[in-house]
């Protein structure tokens, strides 16, 4: 798979950054769990933001390969154009962020049920079946009260997300940094 060796010192950099974003990641993992709102908020801002950048570049593209594909224009008029809504309006980007995220729950659930289900004989598909449940629990509680209830769950979730990968970062750059010993 590899076709040049590894150098022993990249090992050596992976431990210094990953100790590095894994702090800064449990730090705003934190900041999200503790305040979920302006997690939820700057959340928001960062994929119309982003949503903004894929506009332009869709229309960047579109200019300098084919000017007259009306698809390519109409693209990044609608990703800019959301984006500017969400900007604008962002407790509607909140809604929607929220409602897109209850329907992958609902999704990631049925997929994981019809999973477990398959797995049955074979150990370990109880844990399947409770990713099913703790999915459709969060998927429910996105619908209920919804979109209100999106204004802290997706700050809580994009929290726990980030805490975790920190912790998983530092626990991986001790490993590395085992490996070179």
């Amino acid at each position: 798979m590899w076709k040049y060796p590894i150098d022993e010192d990249l090992f050596e950099k992976f431990n210094k950054y990953s100790k590095i974003a894994g702090i800064i990641f449990i730090i705003l993992g934190v900041v999200g769990i503790v305040y979920p709102v302006f997690m939820t908020m700057a959340t928001v801002t960062f994929f119309a933001w982003l949503m903004m950048f894929a506009g332009f570049m869709a229309g960047y593209f579109t200019y300098i390969s084919d000017k007259s594909d009306y698809l390519g224009w109409l693209k990044s008029f609608i990703l800019i154009a959301i984006a500017l809504f969400m900007i604008f309006y962002p407790m509607s980007g909140v809604g929607t962020v929220g409602l897109l995220l209850a329907i992958y729950f609902f999704m990631d659930s049925f997929a994981s049920f019809s999973l477990a289900f398959t797995m049955r004989p074979a150990s370990g598909w109880v844990w399947w079946l409770i990713n099913t449940i703790f999915s459709m629990l969060i998927g429910v509680l996105f619908v209920i009260g919804w979109p209100l209830t999106s204004l802290y769950l997706i700050g809580l979730l994009v929290g726990f997300s980030l805490f975790f990968d920190g912790i998983v970062l530092l626990i991986a750059g001790s490993i590395f940094k085992k490996m070179t010993k």
